[in-house]
């Protein structure tokens, strides 16, 4: 049994968890409960190889305890450090001896007991506090500077060879340098995690501030490489175009919104960051989102026409919205390049350019592909031929409005869309009403009404047209107008009979009178084109008119009004009186004349005039000069 044994002064160091004091929280923190409250007597000597090893245990226990969640190689790393420590002791020196052997000799020749502390005199503590209680109370500072200078000093002892003979006791005195430096490192850890929050933060940063360390600057360059490097893995793996949109929202908008990082108050470092993709890559992505967003909406425009397709088959009318007649492709159009071109441009100015060219040139092929597919329909009728003619208007006027500069070049397809539209409605009134055109002019007409029931299909027509937007409306009514009228002229310039006499009187009157029903018709349904309202007077004052001075007169009214009458029309006109050879030849002069002056008038079929007659097709002159010989 060994005989009892003096050890030399060191310094005692605790375990943070072993010291009974008080903790006193940093500001705006909110320090957790201690359990144990450990004796904080000193003994006048150092517990042996179990007392450490209880005490390393407790130590373990507590970094388990407290840093498991939060890092679960904080031990492993102490156990490392210390593991290198003993290796290092024991390749600078013989091998530890067994406890009970005997150290070192003494300087007067004896040796000292194995288990004896050999060492420097204790180093000055603040106010006699000791390592752990420096910790415990969070004044990491001080329990700093004395761990530093007890490492220091170990560290010199051991390389004076003051352990040579004792490697134990540098081991002993090594683990708990570790320890306590675990305990820092935990306190520290807890420090910091429980400064995270938004509150706990703001009050935080003015000191790390004060203290010219740039806490969160650092956090910041380290946080931006670490996401930046897992992006360029994701943009590697990146296909179709919803991930490739994703990666590109995500590096354009969230991750540089002001509260990505959960402190939008904090006054992070004014130096730019790199960016989170290279240039090339970046260009990359936007390159193959692009080409996968024009096959993307080229799809989504075959979805669109097969929708329109499926309720032609379907044979019902469209409905009637806000007083016209609706079909939800302009909608669908709208909502398709609205949500493309806006996406587009939450990433950049560049992206959404391109998306507004890829919808345009998507919708510019489309147009033709849906005009075709629905002429060739069973379905074309008033109403569905009226809700795409209110649908491609409200195209071309809200979709050329809301995108400026790109889909002009639009407009033009657009309206011949609508003018096919239009001509196909006016089709199925001019299929209606074009036998009953063929009865006029002639006894019978002289003697009934042939005319309204003509009138009565019109006015059915015009119905169809209120449930159409205004402008196109306007415009298809004053093509009905101008269509019977034309018609109307065409049957008296190319008449069955041909009337002498009272008959030729009563065939004047009679043009009046149907001359004052289709005006007033159209008229009453909203017609503005009132300069068709002069022709059929026109030629029957020339019909019935007794003075044949005066016929001249009643031709220069007509030239003047229509420019784009002929001579061919003049002579027909002339062929319905007979006048005579000498009176034609000089009132047919006279229109010549006449047509001359009218041809030399500026630009009338550039400002655009009106045009009845030269749709009107007439024998030839020379069967007509034979008729008024």
């Amino acid at each position: 049994m060994s005989s009892p044994q003096t050890v030399t002064s060191w310094p005692e160091l605790h375990s943070p968890k072993e010291s009974e004091k008080p903790q006193t929280p940093v500001q705006g923190t909110q320090q957790p409960s201690r359990g144990d409250a450990p004796s904080t007597h000193h003994e006048d000597t150092r517990p042996g190889l179990g007392t450490l090893r209880r005490a390393f245990s407790r130590a373990s226990r507590r970094a388990v305890g407290q840093g498991s969640r939060e890092d679960p190689g904080l031990l492993q790393r102490s156990s490392q450090f210390l593991l290198r420590s003993f290796r290092r002791s024991l390749s600078g020196g013989p091998a530890a001896a067994p406890e009970g052997d005997h150290g070192p000799e003494s300087p007067d020749g004896g040796s000292q007991p194995s288990t004896a502390r050999v060492g420097p005199e204790q180093p000055e503590q603040e106010e006699g506090k000791s390592v752990a209680d420096l910790i415990t109370e969070r004044q990491l500072l001080a329990a700093f500077e004395q761990l530093r200078q007890l490492e220091t000093r170990l560290a010199a002892q051991k390389a004076s060879g003051t352990f040579e003979q004792d490697p134990t006791g540098y081991a002993r005195r090594a683990m708990d340098v570790c320890l306590h430096y675990d305990g820092l490192a935990a306190e520290i850890d807890a420090i910091v995690r429980e400064t995270l929050g938004p509150g706990v933060r703001l009050e935080v940063q003015p000191a790390y501030s004060a203290a010219g360390f740039p806490a969160w600057e650092a956090y910041l360059r380290a946080f931006h490489d670490a996401v930046a490097q897992r992006l360029q893995e994701l943009a590697r793996d990146a296909r179709g175009c919803e991930q490739l949109y994703v990666l590109l929202d995500w590096a354009a908008n969230v991750y540089s919104s002001a509260d990505f990082l959960g402190a939008p108050d904090l006054t992070l470092s004014t130096e730019p960051l790199p960016p989170l993709l290279a240039p090339t890559v970046w260009a990359r992505l936007e390159s193959d989102y692009t080409s996968f967003l024009e096959t993307k909406i080229t799809s989504c425009f075959d979805s669109i026409l097969q929708l329109e397709q499926s309720r032609w088959v379907s044979t019902e009318a469209p409905e009637v919205l806000q007083g016209l007649y609706h079909t939800p492709l302009s909608i669908d159009i709208h909502m398709l390049v609205a949500e493309h071109v806006n996406a587009a441009g939450a990433i950049s100015a560049e992206l959404e350019a391109t998306t507004l060219h890829i919808c345009s040139r998507a919708l510019g092929l489309f147009l033709p592909r849906f005009e075709k597919a629905f002429l060739q329909s069973k379905v074309v009728s008033e109403p569905h031929l009226g809700a795409s003619i209110n649908a491609y208007e409200e195209l071309r006027t809200s979709l050329l409005a809301k995108f400026p500069g790109t889909f002009e070049e639009l407009e033009k397809p657009l309206v011949a869309a609508i003018c096919t539209f239009q001509k196909r409605l006016l089709h199925g009134l001019q299929c209606d009403v074009q036998p009953l055109f063929r009865v006029l002019c002639t006894k019978a007409w002289l003697t009934q009404d042939v005319l309204q029931p003509l009138m009565d299909k019109v006015v059915a027509f015009a119905h169809h047209l209120e449930h159409v937007a205004p402008l196109r409306a306007q415009e298809t009514l004053q093509e009905a107008h101008r269509y019977v009228v034309r018609e109307y002229l065409a049957q008296v310039l190319r008449p069955r009979e041909r009337f002498r006499g009272v008959e030729r009187m009563t065939g004047s009157q009679k043009m009046g009178l149907d001359a004052q029903a289709i005006g007033d018709t159209f008229q009453g349904l909203g017609s503005e084109a009132t300069w068709l309202g002069r022709a059929i007077p026109c030629i029957a004052d020339i019909l019935g008119e007794t003075y044949k001075d005066d016929i001249g007169r009643h031709l220069e009214t007509l030239i003047g009004s229509y420019p784009d009458i002929r001579r061919d029309h003049v002579v027909a006109i002339l062929a319905l009186r007979r006048l005579g050879h000498r009176r034609n030849k000089r009132l047919l002069q006279q229109a010549q004349n006449l047509l001359r002056a009218a041809a030399k008038a500026e630009g009338f079929r550039a400002a655009g005039s009106h045009v009845l007659f030269e749709e009107i097709q007439v024998p030839t002159s020379v069967d007509l000069l034979i008729t008024c010989i």
